[in-house]
């Protein structure tokens, strides 16, 4: 019966736990007792190390910028991480259990999974969004299970794309002014010298080139130094109203064979700090672009004005306008809307993607509005800590300038 009585206290404590330590025990079944607890305050304490472990590896999983998902062998859910839920669209708890190629519905996938060869990355446009391109890597984890690492590598997609696309675009640039100038070299290199009157046409034309190839250099060169150079370095009072008589005076000059109404309503009054060289450009090649893309006989407004404590500049015309799914890549490097009229024009596809750079540098952004058939708008604006002086409009002709060509 004694024997019987602590069986009875010793399955009370095990079942019931009402409290951590053990009953006080009598004789051998002190030993018992003790043992027991000190086996139970081991695993406890390894059950509260394994807690922590894990918590520390969600933890750590939800702080990476990938979504993670754990696997069994077999290929079906065992854990995931928050990001995981949103980049390949799982929900959980419900998919705890699920394989994950029955819920990533793509043969390239399944095949991969199957294969069970993970040293190469596999790359897949996501079932979301068909811009979005996704990297799996799957490495072994846990002995009999894998862990499942996706990345994002849409912008460096659309980088590669674009380095591609820069290195085409150049060597197509100056391939074709060479093209002209190494064929002229050729005919007088001949034994015959041409007329004088073809010597003097292909004079004009490689100068004509020459020229070409120089502008691009030049635009590349600016280009390159925009991006590297720091925000507010070597910033100074940029007497914007001056130097948009000076644009308006070269763009009368462009205008003499479009016949454009020209506009130009600038308020006076209205300065800024910035880089002067770099408004400049951004100024003119919005205001040349209209010129040059706008039909002949068209209407262009040029406006440099206060609005809600912001200096506001914008070029209007009523053009052919643009598409909508063009505008978004208007300032990607030699982008082209039309490339046949742009050789036309002698564009080179530099001058947009100069003028965004140009309004990063100086905390702002190119807006773009256009309508087929109806015309386009090109509009950005400096916060007020930029500008040096900002009084009310008034009509009087000392506080604003405005002219129509």
């Amino acid at each position: 019966m004694w024997h019987y009585h602590q069986l009875y206290r010793l399955s009370d404590w095990l079942h019931n736990q009402r409290s951590f330590n053990p009953p006080e025990g009598e004789g051998s079944w002190e030993q018992v007792f003790e043992g027991i607890y000190q086996l139970q305050h081991r695993n406890r304490k390894k059950r509260n190390e394994l807690a922590e472990l894990i918590r520390r590896f969600r933890d750590g999983a939800e702080a990476v910028p990938d979504a993670v998902v754990v696997l069994q062998n077999d290929l079906s859910i065992v854990w995931c991480n928050q990001l995981a839920l949103k980049v390949l669209g799982l929900q959980w708890p419900v998919d705890h259990g699920q394989r994950l190629d029955n819920l990533i519905r793509d043969p390239k996938f399944a095949k991969y999974m199957r294969r069970k060869e993970f040293s190469d990355a596999l790359e897949l446009e996501s079932g979301h969004s068909v811009e979005q391109v996704l990297e799996f890597r799957v490495m072994p984890y846990a002995n009999t299970q894998l862990l499942v690492v996706v990345r994002d590598v849409t912008r460096l997609k659309q980088l590669e794309q674009m380095r591609k696309d820069f290195v085409a675009n150049v060597s197509h640039e100056l391939r074709t002014p060479l093209t002209v100038v190494t064929g002229y070299l050729e005919m007088l290199d001949s034994d015959s010298l041409p007329p004088p009157a073809m010597w003097n046409k292909a004079q004009t034309t490689m100068l004509e080139q020459c020229k070409r190839m120089d502008s691009l250099v030049n635009q590349l060169l600016s280009l390159s130094r925009i991006e590297g150079a720091k925000r507010h370095s070597n910033d100074k009072a940029v007497n914007v109203p001056q130097l948009l008589k000076l644009i308006e005076t070269e763009a009368q000059s462009i205008n003499q064979d479009k016949g454009h109404q020209l506009f130009f309503n600038i308020d006076a009054s209205l300065d800024i700090t910035g880089a002067e060289d770099e408004l400049r450009s951004a100024f003119s090649n919005l205001v040349f672009n209209a010129i040059h893309y706008t039909k002949p006989g068209g209407k262009i407004e040029v406006c440099w004005q206060r609005n809600n404590e912001q200096a506001c500049f914008s070029v209007t015309d009523n053009g052919d306008g643009i598409a909508p799914e063009h505008i978004n890549r208007l300032t990607e490097r030699f982008y082209r809307v039309d490339k046949a009229r742009s050789r036309t024009t002698g564009g080179s596809g530099l001058g947009l993607a100069i003028t965004k750079h140009v309004l990063t540098r100086h905390g702002s952004q190119l807006k773009i509005n256009s309508e087929l058939g109806k015309g386009s708008c090109f509009s950005f604006a400096f916060s007020s800590d930029r500008l040096i002086s900002i009084s009310p409009l008034v009509t009087s002709n000392t506080a604003s300038h405005k002219s129509v060509i």
